[in-house]
């Protein structure tokens, strides 16, 4: 895993607009949460508590950006079905997910693969300032709220 204080690893994919988007864009404080598979339970409870908290995300000056290796055609589906507000970015071949410390091999249901892990990293000025791995999506957007005051 990164840690706080490292180089945050620099970025430029797909959002789900088809717009190519950097993290030197972001100023201030950006949210970068990787997640495994666009519409699944977990990442959907995971993106919609980020959608629910939206607003205190904006006031406190805070971005909030979801990678994952899925296309960017899924992508734009998820956002659109579920109203999400923030950048979703894909990520297909893992590479910034893996330069985050945030993809490798998995198993599921008794297959092995490679795949995206649930890590979050809260970015200020291309430096890492927060670190959480294997998060819980259930309320992880009011975990990250409470501990960036």
């Amino acid at each position: 895993m990164l840690e706080i204080g490292d180089a945050a690893p620099a970025f430029e994919l797909q959002d789900q607009h088809g717009e190519t988007v950097s993290l030197e864009e972001f100023e201030g404080r950006v949210v970068v949460y990787f997640y495994p598979r666009a519409d699944t339970p977990g990442c959907t409870t995971e993106a919609c508590s980020f959608r629910d908290r939206w607003e205190a995300f904006e006031r406190r000056g805070i971005d909030v950006v979801g990678i994952s290796d899925d296309p960017v055609e899924d992508l734009a589906d998820f956002a659109g079905e579920y109203n999400l507000p923030i950048i979703l970015l894909s990520d297909e071949d893992g590479t910034v997910a893996s330069a985050y410390d945030s993809y490798g091999e998995k198993s599921m249901f008794g297959n092995t693969f490679d795949g995206v892990f649930r890590n979050t990293y809260v970015v200020e000025d291309g430096e890492i300032v927060a670190v959480y791995e294997g998060v819980d999506p259930e309320g992880h957007a009011d975990e990250i709220l409470a501990e960036l005051v």
